[in-house]
């Protein structure tokens, strides 16, 4: 079930995120710029957010999402993790993402 609020703290880890086909995302250099065709706002995710971002399209929830970037970052997965539950309530917030409240596990 695809859920346009965020879900509890506890259940954000787990859930799976989407992006909706009214959003496209490009990578660039510095940046990711993000678009909502249904707004025609466009928003700007800095890279590690962009890295973020893709990580999230490709996992099966935001844990397994925060521990690919963890890696790559060479960082604790804790920290990445409150990280991406940021991003995801942010991005949730601007209708630029949608949430699977079911584990991916």
């Amino acid at each position: 079930m695809l859920a346009k609020t965020t879900p509890s703290a506890a259940s954000l880890p787990t859930s799976r995120v989407a992006v909706p086909e009214h959003v496209v995302y490009r990578s660039l250099p510095s940046k990711t710029v993000v678009l909502n065709l249904q707004t025609g706002q466009h928003h700007g995710l800095n890279a590690t957010a962009g890295s973020m971002l893709k990580a999230l399209e490709r996992a099966s929830c935001v844990r397994e999402a925060a521990a690919a970037v963890a890696g790559e970052y060479a960082q604790p997965q804790a920290s990445v993790e409150q990280d991406m539950c940021e991003l995801c309530s942010a991005l949730l917030a601007r209708g630029l993402i949608e949430l699977n409240d079911e584990s991916g596990h």
